[in-house]
């Protein structure tokens, strides 16, 4: 990856390294944090079960992308959350026993 002009620009925080700690330091909002510690959890019994690393590199990058959007936005982070928790509370909840993706699949088609 060859540097670009954006990325030496003054005043801009510089991304987190790609490792856990650093990833989990700069994600500001109480969400994400939450999230991650979570997730690395799961993925990390996942990855005791299958012995297979790849899964932890993926949640690491993911997340990577998470933390430097949080470094570089940390409002539009917290704004992104308060509209996601006032989406969910304007949802009617999805019907018992039915998949979100086909409740979703459904709202996508129109019906």
């Amino acid at each position: 990856m060859t540097a670009q002009p954006d990325d030496f620009a003054p005043g801009r925080a510089p991304e987190p390294e790609k490792n856990l700690r650093a990833i989990r330091a700069a994600l500001v909002v109480p969400e994400d944090r939450e999230a991650f510690d979570a997730g690395l959890k799961a993925v990390l019994d996942e990855v005791r079960v299958s012995l297979d690393l790849g899964a932890l590199n993926d949640f690491v990058h993911r997340w990577w992308i998470s933390a430097c959007d949080s470094v570089r936005d940390p409002e539009g982070r917290r704004q992104m959350h308060a509209r996601a928790r006032q989406v969910l509370a304007e949802e009617a909840p999805a019907p018992q026993g039915r998949p979100w993706r086909e409740v979703l699949a459904e709202r996508q088609n129109g019906r």
